[in-house]
């Protein structure tokens, strides 16, 4: 398992939710994008690195996709339930 080289950014609320509950699955980063490109998310592995380093912006449908994936609500991503 690498460590994270950057600190965490300040671009995104959900990066930091996304890797909790994908390492919580048990699921790769590789997996994760397979999914994604399956909902119709084009995505590469420094996009999904970005993504949960809140280093980069996520976009709605993103989001939507994510969170069903995940098996997680789109307000659980953002912080507005636990």
């Amino acid at each position: 398992m690498r460590l994270r080289k950057q600190e965490l950014g300040d671009r995104n609320l959900v990066g930091s939710r996304v890797e909790l509950v994908r390492k919580q699955k048990g699921m790769k980063q590789k997996e994760l994008l397979a999914q994604l490109q399956v909902n119709g998310v084009d995505m590469n592995a420094s996009g999904l690195s970005k993504l949960e380093g809140q280093i980069r912006f996520v976009t709605d449908v993103e989001l939507v996709a994510l969170a069903d994936i995940l098996e997680v609500s789109v307000d659980y991503l953002l912080g507005r339930e636990k």
